[in-house]
């Protein structure tokens, strides 16, 4: 399989990439298996796949818990090494086309305070970001060779 096809797979065809890079052959390996799982959990169990309802939550937390995929990929990532470098390709282009553009514009509103302001337009931006990382957290299913739960757990509403 090549990674342009994993993702076709999981509609994540809006990722800017090198053709080159879409055309590698992605063949995981029990690392690359283990890091995905890892990564799985922890989407699979935060706000980035999970229904918020306007009437629950904080955006304050909501925003942490998002942002706090990166800590999180970065230590995987460190605890596997080298030798989950298939995961790794996925990861980085993840985090840095479909997680960084949401946690930068937030973390710019917060830092200049006008986020308590916005809760309404984060919200939207936060159901408008939760199908790409429901697909990525499906993705990440098939690289760990699991069951995937991501629509039994929590499903969001269409």
């Amino acid at each position: 399989m090549h990674i342009k096809d994993l993702f076709e797979k999981w509609n994540l065809t809006s990722l800017k990439v090198n053709v080159k890079f879409l055309e590698m052959e992605f063949e995981p390996g029990d690392k690359d298996r283990d890091a995905a799982w890892a990564l799985y959990v922890e989407l699979l169990t935060r706000i980035t796949t999970q229904t918020l309802n306007d009437d629950e939550g904080s955006e304050d937390s909501a925003l942490e818990s998002v942002y706090s995929i990166f800590p999180i990929t970065r230590a995987i990532l460190k605890e596997y090494g080298r030798e989950c470098v298939q995961f790794t390709k996925i990861a980085i282009v993840v985090l840095n086309q479909i997680v960084r553009p949401f946690t930068a514009k937030w973390h710019k509103s917060k830092v200049n305070g006008t986020f308590s302001a916005r809760t309404v337009e984060f919200r939207r931006d936060l159901k408008e970001l939760q199908p790409k990382l429901r697909c990525y957290a499906c993705m990440l299913s098939e690289i760990a060779g699991v069951e995937d739960f991501t629509d039994v757990v929590n499903p969001l509403e269409d």
